[in-house]
């Protein structure tokens, strides 16, 4: 098993990798739409944050060798049903043509308000 670090996507606030790669799959734990530079930045909209986190998520896949196109399971984690059109439509706008298995979890609240989380499995390029 190899972890991953990258100084592209915010660092782990807890005791847990950004992602673990073992037998040819990237494990990309829950991440939030919060940035690297800035990790208590709030993006002002669900589709910003939706962007970010996708962002977040391609940067740990990139440094594991993998990449957005090759995730085969994602999970969305939002704190409001509501939400999930908005949510969706920048999902939707980011991932393109490619459509991974897909859960919707609603939470009642994520870490520091945020609004969105998300967690992938990926295949690497290897």
């Amino acid at each position: 098993m190899k972890a991953i670090l990258t100084p592209r996507a915010p660092a782990p606030r807890g005791h847990y990798s950004q992602a673990i790669v073992h037998g040819g799959m990237v494990y990309v734990a829950g991440t939030l739409p919060a940035t690297p530079a800035d990790p208590d930045r709030r993006p002002a909209t669900v589709e910003e944050e939706t962007e970010q986190s996708l962002r977040n998520v391609a940067a740990i896949l990139e440094a594991a060798g993998s990449g957005l196109d090759r995730v085969v399971q994602m999970t969305v984690y939002v704190s409001d049903m509501s939400l999930w059109p908005d949510v969706n439509r920048a999902y939707a706008r980011i991932m393109g043509d490619h459509r991974p298995a897909r859960a919707v979890i609603p939470v009642k609240e994520l870490f520091s308000g945020f609004r969105v989380e998300m967690q992938a499995i990926a295949a690497t390029s290897a």
